[in-house]
């Protein structure tokens, strides 16, 4: 008997040696912000695609879609060529993170019975898994449009609102379990949409805990509808005080138990347009006649900014800029550096993880990355 516990005295020592030896890897811990860049896959490859790795810490590879409760790769060709273009991009900056989007708005369908029962939140964990080991990425991210509403026409249950953390937890084990074989921390972040209705369909606290940041799709706040104004807004414009904006998503988030570090400022590499009924208020916040073709930053700044009949404006409640072309009645709505700088200011002056932004592809020249890593890392 004493023999016996001697041997077992000695084998706790072992192993508490060896875990100091040997500390589970955990989160990264470091202050400086995070830069989150979603790159579309879906439109296949992405060789003619120029990103910047020096200027990103994270890339969202968009979209996985999700199949009979799987993570699934749709285009596995395309998809597997993609992987190994942007996992040679960490040559270029070694602390690059690479994380799989499942999702999105066209993907989001069958996310309410993935997350159903404890064996379909298995398969759907492992296989979202597999796919970051198969390629040696470095996390998931969860895009579903929206837990709890029908978004794309798709299903959706009341019961999304729980089974939405518990695939949160079964994702973070399978993640926890290929760091026991791998030696290497994964992620697991969400997008999600920036809207109160978002929060009272999920349990927002709760998934906190297994997330390691939440990006908040701060726009697209008028995408239908009567009337159209700002849609990516860091502020309400005048006299529209119960206008969506920035700062109220980021406070409601805050309040519904989301740390302020893991919190992400998203950002629209786009604009939106619509032809208004008249020219009252320049557009903004006015009645619409129909939707216009929306445009990407790049295209925006170098093609219409006081060109071709479009006057830009800038309001100065919502703290972002608009055209508006009095011959059309044609709005855009949209971002540019100034805006970006004050978001920035806004995600330091609050103590938020960082930045996101959909996506690489709307603004090649980099105009707004520029902006964001020049004031984000001031």
């Amino acid at each position: 008997m004493r023999v016996s516990v001697i041997f077992l005295l000695f084998a706790l020592l072992i192993s508490f040696v060896s875990c100091r030896e040997n500390p589970k890897p955990q989160p990264t811990t470091s202050k400086k912000k995070i830069i989150v860049g979603y790159v579309p896959g879906f439109r296949g490859s992405l060789e003619g695609l120029s990103i910047d790795a020096n200027k990103l810490t994270h890339i969202n590879y968009a979209f996985v879609d999700v199949q009979d409760s799987m993570a699934w790769l749709t285009n596995i060709e395309t998809d597997t060529i993609n992987f190994r273009i942007l996992n040679k991009l960490k040559e270029v900056n070694p602390d690059l993170k690479i994380l799989i989007s499942i999702g999105g708005w066209t993907w989001s369908g069958n996310f309410s019975d993935a997350a159903l029962t404890p064996s379909s939140r298995r398969k759907f964990a492992k296989t979202s898994v597999e796919i970051v080991a198969d390629h040696d990425l470095d996390g998931v991210d969860i895009d579903w449009e929206y837990p709890g509403l029908i978004g794309d026409n798709n299903v959706f249950r009341p019961e999304d609102k729980q089974n939405y953390t518990l695939m949160f937890r079964e994702i973070r084990k399978e993640l926890d379990n290929l760091t026991e074989q791998t030696g290497k921390y994964y992620e697991l972040t969400t997008a999600v949409g920036a809207f109160y209705s978002y929060i009272e369909h999920t349990e927002m606290e709760k998934a906190a805990k297994y997330l390691d940041y939440v990006n908040l799709m701060t726009y697209d706040y008028y995408t239908t509808g009567d009337t159209a104004g700002h849609h990516s807004n860091l502020y309400p414009p005048e006299d529209y005080e119960k206008d969506a904006s920035a700062d109220k998503s980021f406070k409601e988030f805050l309040k519904a138990g989301v740390p302020a570090e893991k919190l992400v400022m998203g950002l629209p590499f786009y604009g939106r347009s619509w032809i208004m009924k008249s020219a009252d208020k320049h557009g903004i916040n006015m009645p619409v006649k129909s939707a216009a073709r929306g445009a990407g930053y790049t295209y925006i700044k170098d093609s219409l900014v006081n060109k071709n009949g479009f006057v830009r404006y800038w309001d100065e409640n919502a703290k972002a800029p608009y055209l508006f072309n009095a011959t059309t009645n044609q709005l855009m709505v949209y971002d540019d550096e100034e805006s970006v700088q004050l978001k920035c200011e806004y995600v330091i002056d609050n103590s938020m993880g960082g930045v996101m932004f959909w996506q690489y592809a709307s603004d090649p020249n980099e105009y707004l990355l520029d902006a964001v890593n020049e004031h984000l890392y001031p």
